[in-house]
């Protein structure tokens, strides 16, 4: 990524479900299409290796630990993760919009990595909005 420009990372959460209109063959040629997008942008130092999530998980609150997986409802299926490097929220969108398994039912949240670590002190996602606002 020579092009003189600063540049962050941006993770990417694969979210959804496959459309289920689709054949296991349609399905698959997408996900080898993935793969092809997603090695050549690893080659150009783009995007960063991620991983698919296997199925088994465990959500962990304070009161103790839930059972049932890592998710409540298919809707929040998280499938797998990457990181995009680029200039911008806006180029890693556009970047993002280029994934073959848009076109299957899957969608993907694209998240800016914050360089700086937490504090209580300042905005942070997991602040209630009135907290935030101080």
């Amino acid at each position: 990524m020579g092009d003189g420009r600063a540049h962050s990372e941006f993770l990417v959460l694969s979210r959804g479900q496959w459309d289920p209109a689709l054949s296991r063959e349609e399905i698959q040629s997408a996900i080898d299409a993935f793969y092809v997008w997603h090695d050549r942008l690893v080659g150009e130092g783009r995007m960063r290796p991620g991983s698919r999530l296997a199925h088994e998980g465990r959500t962990v609150f304070k009161e103790g630990l839930v059972t049932d997986g890592p998710y409540g409802e298919t809707k929040e299926v998280i499938g797998g993760f990457w990181t995009i490097v680029a200039a911008d929220l806006d180029e890693a969108a556009r970047i993002g919009a280029e994934n073959p398994c848009l076109r299957c039912g899957l969608f993907f949240e694209l998240r800016p990595l914050e360089p700086v670590k937490a504090s209580a002190f300042a905005p942070m996602t997991e602040m209630l909005e009135r907290d935030a606002a101080r």
